[in-house]
């Protein structure tokens, strides 16, 4: 039977005192929670279901367009439609508030315990959608941008690493395992909300809406109730915790497994953490890259050749054959998305075996050859090679966001890698800029210069492989942190005793590595099966491509 954490007079239901484990507890439950808040929080990937319905939610069939009108004039018209571009700044918006946020209040979470950050989070997220949902209703884009880009971005930088420092501590055994469950669920989320979305809008259209307030409104609640779910089913360890019948690997066993610990004050300070800063950006810049181009890419490389007429380019398709090439395009993108989700776990997982280092070394290597024999795959018309390629790199871009943590911890130790990650996600808000950059300004000026259509992606795809190649360096030059960076074992003390709560002899503490239960199947059943259902619908999507 498992127990609620002890019970202290001046704890509050938030604090961190309140969710030390007591004995019995089953480490595998702190798992889902983690998955309910990523799996909601990572509908940001998913939001672009929302630009089409909302460029026309005044004119509801066809958009009441005003060519003339300035971005500042759009934050605020009533009587014109959107442009999908002024829409779109809401996902940029996400992505860097999501890594500043993180950077910012890294070291609260720590403090304040993972379940205050987890409610933090679940207000901010849904209470952004709501404000957009508002904002839709009384038609004020600028209502959009400060209710879900800055306010759910905020609520994305505190729910994305809430649990990373938990699960760390609570799977010392299964780091990079750990950690890749979690941000697995990141990668999901659209997986489910996106198709979910889409339903909705289906339900609520009516001739006077196109159904996406109505539809915000529901994803807020439903997110809502599943991220307090989430932050109130965290437990943390007491301090020094180990698994039943594991012992931390002997000093020099595995010299890139710190066994001190870097206070975040010291943390970017050392050149290891900017190495591994830069590592992280160069990963996400090149497969954030392919992401952006997937469909195009794969549509203007083979053009006809996706239904049945290679002699046919991209170009020379009419309408119907580019709806066609269009529909396969869009079962590409959702088998890399499966990719993209698995990789987190699968990558994250062999790091436990393999070690980190060697783990990223494997994804620049394999990603510099894929990158760079893409172009003369795809000119061969080797089509489910070059498919099956991209998958794999996508893979790899999804097992870099997992296996960061489990690395940082290995560098840095475990008591403040949630903090020193939330600072190490400004790479990725880096990345979002550079990737996508790089990749559509190379684009168009291929196409300015009359480059034919399935060549102009050959230079992008080199240039990519070129920061794998960096990124291969940056990976290879870290070393294990110097001893001098460590905390003195009187301060980790010190920390410990303000944060563990009522103190749990070790003898009798009985948690063992976990155990199939029905309280362990009632808590995982809810963010598995929505899982499995989006699952299900991506690989209906995929199977045109398939056939």
């Amino acid at each position: 039977m498992t127990h609620d954490a002890p019970r202290t007079g001046a704890a509050g239901l938030l604090d961190r005192e309140r969710i030390i484990a007591r004995p019995g507890f089953n480490r595998w439950l702190v798992p889902p929670a983690a998955l309910a808040i990523h799996l909601c929080i990572g509908m940001a990937y998913g939001f672009s279901v929302f630009w089409l319905p909302l460029s026309r939610a005044i004119g509801i069939t066809t958009p009441h367009a005003c060519p003339e009108q300035s971005l500042w004039a759009a934050l605020f018209t009533t009587t014109c439609d959107w442009r999908v571009a002024d829409l779109g700044w809401m996902y940029t918006l996400f992505f860097v508030l999501l890594g500043c946020s993180a950077a910012l209040w890294g070291l609260w979470l720590e403090r304040a315990g993972p379940r205050r950050a987890g409610v933090v989070s679940a207000l901010c997220w849904c209470g952004g959608l709501l404000f957009s949902a508002a904002g839709v209703y009384l038609h004020q884009l600028w209502m959009l941008w400060l209710g879900s880009g800055v306010i759910g971005g905020i609520g994305l930088g505190l729910g994305y690493i809430s649990p990373v420092s938990t699960l760390i501590r609570w799977f010392p055994d299964r780091r990079g395992m750990a950690t890749g469950m979690a941000i697995m669920g990141f990668g999901g989320g659209a997986m489910i909300g996106a198709p979910l979305a889409a339903g909705l809008m289906d339900f609520f259209a009516s001739p006077a809406s196109v159904g996406v307030w109505q539809t915000f409104a529901v994803l807020a609640l439903g997110y809502l109730v599943f991220m307090l779910g989430g932050a109130f089913g965290y437990r943390l360890p007491p301090a020094g915790w180990t698994p039943d019948g594991w012992s931390p690997p002997a000093p020099g066993r595995r010299a890139m497994v710190t066994h001190g610990n870097v206070h975040l004050r010291d943390a970017h300070r050392t050149p290891q953490f900017w190495l591994v800063w830069a590592v992280l950006c160069l990963n996400v810049s090149a497969g954030i890259g392919v992401i952006g181009m997937a469909s195009p890419m794969l549509q203007e490389m083979f053009g006809g050749a996706l239904i049945g007429r290679p002699d046919l380019g991209f170009m020379a398709l009419d309408d119907g054959q580019r709806r066609a090439v269009a529909a396969i395009a869009a079962g590409f993108t959702g088998l890399l998305s499966l990719f993209n989700i698995g990789g987190r776990f699968f990558w994250a997982s062999l790091s436990d075996l393999i070690g980190r280092r060697t783990t990223y070394t494997m994804f620049f290597l394999l990603g510099i050859v894929m990158y760079a024999a893409a172009p003369w795959i795809a000119h061969a018309g080797e089509r489910a090679l070059f498919v099956a390629m991209v998958c794999v790199i996508l893979s790899m871009y999804g097992g870099g966001f997992a296996t960061i943590p489990a690395y940082l911890a290995d560098l840095f130790g475990t008591r403040f890698v949630g903090a020193i990650h939330g600072r190490l996600l400004t790479a990725w808000a880096t990345a979002g800029i550079i990737g996508p950059t790089v990749v559509n300004y190379i684009r168009e000026a291929e196409i300015t210069a009359g480059v034919p259509r399935d060549r102009i992606y050959d230079g992008t795809l080199y240039i990519l492989a070129g920061m794998l190649a960096a990124g291969l360096v940056a990976n290879l030059l870290i070393r294990p942190v110097a001893a001098r960076w460590f905390m003195p074992d009187s301060e980790v003390a010190a920390i410990d005793r303000r944060t563990a709560g009522v103190a749990v002899p070790q003898a009798s503490f009985g948690i063992d590595r976990g155990r199939l239960d029905a309280r362990t199947v009632l808590a995982w059943a809810p963010v598995l099966l929505p899982l499995l259902w989006g699952v299900w619908v991506t690989l209906q999507k995929a199977a045109v491509l398939l056939h």
